[in-house]
This record gives C-alpha cells, structure tokens and sequence, in this order.
C-alpha cells in the first residue's frame, strides 16, 4: 500500500472515509453505548487528518490576526471540541452508508484541491459531501467540508462573526466553551 502523501487526494480521502466506516461498523455498539468513546475514538481516528488551526482563523476571518496566542489556542480548542461532538453525533447515525468518490478534477500535483464525494445508504438520495485539502509534507490534511451544498467553514464563519461583534473573540470563546459543556451534560 502506497504511504499517504503518495496518494492522490481523493483516493487519501477514499482510504481515511473507508477505514472509518468500517471501524465504525467494527466498534458500532461499544461506541453508542458510551459517548466519552465516541469522542476518543474521533479524536484519535477522524480528527488528526483535519487541521484545526486553520480551519479555525478561516472561521474567525479577520480577528484571528489581532487575537492573542492564549486567544488563539482556545478558541481553536473549544472549536476543535464541538467538531468532534458534531461529528461523533453525524458517525451514531450511520448504518449501511457507503462513500463513493465522484470523478477527481484536480491535478496530482497541486496542493490545494477539492475533493467530491457523496454519501450513498439503501435508502434516499445521495447526500454530497466534498472536502478542502493541502498538502502538508507527506500527507493531506482537510480544513473544510461541504455537506448537502453547505460549506462549514462559511457557516462557522457566518455565526463567529455575529458573536465577535456583539461580544468579542473572549465572548465568542465563552459561548464556544458554554455549547461544548451543554452538549457534554446532555450525553450523560
């Protein structure tokens, strides 16, 4: 098997999606069973493929640059904590999916590129579901996702602003941190 950075993109995003999956389907009941599973099994499987610092200043837009190092590490933090409750919630509800990888129009050698896929079940349409990659060294590594249409750092982006706005990076990072701990309470 070809080491990660000598894939192609898609067919990186083909093999992390699958073995996902399938682990998923391997683990299925112990990972219901006990959401602090769940979570550890996210952050340990789905989450180092994914660059957080970025996908965050991109979220946050300009007031990344003027926030302090403290303020970009924990706004980063308490991010990087509701994705993975976000997509611990998206991986209890899967069954029979499969991923199928839409035709690659990107080049191999480029370093930035969008991956297309979408999410097929026995039943309903396929859902799209396309990723953001760069290259980093010797592998790929995802700073957006595009789920039905909708890109999620747009859509962070859109919320982060409102709250900077009305409350300030601290306040946004405050209503981040309240979410997370709201979502943690209903789990147990």
């Amino acid at each position: 098997m070809p080491a990660m950075a000598q894939l192609r993109a898609d067919e990186f995003v083909g093999r992390i999606s699958n073995e996902i999956l399938e682990k998923v389907r391997q683990q299925r009941q112990e990972l219901l069973s006990n959401p602090q599973k769940l979570n550890e099994f996210v952050s340990q499987v789905v989450m180092p493929h994914v660059d957080f610092d970025r996908m965050t200043a991109l979220a946050v837009g300009r007031s990344w640059r003027s926030a302090s190092p403290e303020q970009q590490q924990r706004v980063s933090q308490e991010f990087r904590n509701l994705l993975t409750r976000t997509y611990a919630g998206a991986l209890q509800t899967l069954r029979d999916q499969k991923i199928r990888l839409k035709p690659f129009r990107g080049d191999a050698a480029d370093n930035e590129v969008v991956v297309r896929s979408e999410i097929v079940g026995s039943r309903g349409d396929p859902i799209g579901l396309d990723y953001r990659l760069y290259r980093q060294g010797e592998s790929w590594k995802i700073y957006d996702i595009n789920i039905a249409g909708v890109w999620l750092v747009e859509t962070y982006r859109n919320q982060f602003a409102s709250e900077i706005n009305a409350r300030g990076l601290d306040g946004l990072i405050a209503t981040l941190a309240d979410r997370n701990k709201a979502l943690d309470a209903r789990k147990l």
